[in-house]
Parts: C-alpha cells; structure tokens; sequence
C-alpha cells in the first residue's frame, strides 16, 4: 500500500524531512516504525524511544499496534502539551 507519512516537531527535525511517501506491507503502526528505522540513522533516532511518539492514523488519534490496512496517512509527533 501506499501511505503519506508525516512528521511534525523535533520527529521532523530528526528525520530531516516534514513528509514521505512510500510502498509498504506494514500491517501495523509498529511495523511500520520497525520498517522505518531500517532505512537509516535518522529514522532509528527518531523513532528510539517511542514513549516519546504519538502517532494518528488518517487523522485519528492512535496507539503503535493500530491496522494500516485502508489507511492513507500516517502522522508521528510528540507528546501535546497544555498551557
């Protein structure tokens, strides 16, 4: 499938690049990650810890073992913060 993938603060900051778009047969956002962080250095920085990592999935709020199957985009950001 293909998917948009997004990046957003310190995440894009660390990869290099706000959005990519690439084929994969990741079947879960965990996957996905794992997938990504084979491709370089960056990405397996980036996606080191991810208790610091939301993750929405076409928009939706999700967690790391959501189904890509469908999906179009997927979005990687910290942590939202209030004040």
């Amino acid at each position: 499938m293909k998917l948009d993938i997004l990046y957003f603060a310190w995440v894009r900051e660390r990869i290099g690049v706000p959005r990519e778009t690439l084929e994969t047969d990741a079947e879960t956002v965990t996957d996905l990650v794992q997938e990504l962080s084979a491709r370089d250095e960056r990405h397996a920085l980036a996606f080191s810890d991810l208790r610091a990592i939301r993750v929405a999935v076409d928009q939706d709020l999700s967690d790391f073992s959501a189904p890509l199957a469908g999906a179009r985009e997927v979005a990687f950001f910290p942590p939202m913060t209030g004040g």
